[in-house]
């Protein structure tokens, strides 16, 4: 199966996006991410100001075939968590990359950004799975 990246979006190695908005940078986990999970069930994010740390955990996402913890690609601070994927879980598996975002967050060092692999470089990467 092939998959569809947004250009402009980074990776990181653990199928989590980063997408760089001005200052701020919105989070989520990729539609191959999304695509091995299978029917989602259910999503666990932190609170708004809370903060995340690269490759830290910061929330799990659940699905019929199995509970998987979700993995910083920046550290930062959280302005803003999409209330409507833990609503709906199904908003994820949909648009993983569109309205399916999990957190808008502030990065705390915005040049971890260049720790990720970019788009084209992530597709060859599931690609060889």
């Amino acid at each position: 199966m092939s998959f569809d990246f947004p250009q402009n979006y980074l990776f990181a190695d653990s199928h989590e996006y980063a997408n760089s908005e001005g200052d701020l940078v919105r989070i989520g986990i990729s539609a191959f991410a999304v695509d091995q999970l299978g029917d989602i069930v259910f999503v666990d994010l932190p609170d708004k100001g809370s903060s995340i740390e690269q490759g830290k955990s910061f929330g799990s996402v659940e699905s019929v075939k199995a509970v998987e913890d979700m993995n910083a690609p920046i550290s930062g601070e959280i302005v803003e968590v999409n209330s409507s994927v833990l609503d709906n879980p199904e908003s994820l598996q949909n648009d993983p990359h569109g309205s399916g975002w999990l957190l808008l967050v502030k990065p705390s060092d915005s040049n971890q950004l260049n720790q990720l692999m970019s788009s084209s470089s992530y597709s060859e990467k599931v690609a060889a799975k």
